[in-house]
């Protein structure tokens, strides 16, 4: 990766951590979860609307480091209009991706998170939204913590 690149990626998720979009409550949401990151101190409620098996609308509250709330940030914005097969596919390939910094798809914005692979405790941090989220659309009692044996 270039250093420009590797620039303007830092940049994006500097500009998604300070002012995350879909940050907020949502009134008529139809799935909740909340999610824990112990090392970090990273807390995030994600909120879903779901129409027919797709998301039709995603928000989270919370606070945490900046891979955090930009990974929820990026997140909340690519999700929209897929079931819940197709998140679980995309969350393979984002696991992927910020574990090897390649992906088996184009993950369109989601491609800023790469460089979370040279520092592997963030993977948690990045992961953080994406398990609260699948836990939630599969009604998963509890708080999702990335401590757990086998996140979902």
């Amino acid at each position: 990766m270039t250093a420009e690149l590797r620039e303007l990626y830092q940049s994006v998720i500097i500009d998604h951590g300070r002012h995350p979009r879909n940050f907020g409550a949502l009134a008529n949401a139809n799935h909740h979860h909340e999610g824990f990151n112990p090392l970090c101190g990273d807390r995030i409620l994600i909120h879903a609307q779901t129409q027919n098996d797709r998301v039709e609308k995603i928000m989270f509250e919370g606070s945490g480091c900046a891979i955090s709330m930009a990974s929820a940030s990026l997140m909340s914005d690519l999700l929209l209009k897929k079931t819940r097969a197709e998140i679980e596919t995309v969350f393979a390939d984002f696991h992927q991706l910020i574990t090897t910094g390649h992906a088996n798809q184009d993950l369109g914005k989601l491609r800023v998170m790469s460089g979370v692979h040279e520092f592997p405790l963030r993977v948690k941090c990045a992961t953080l939204a994406w398990h609260a989220l699948l836990a939630a659309l599969r009604d998963v009692s509890g708080k999702v913590t990335t401590e757990d044996e086998e996140p979902i």
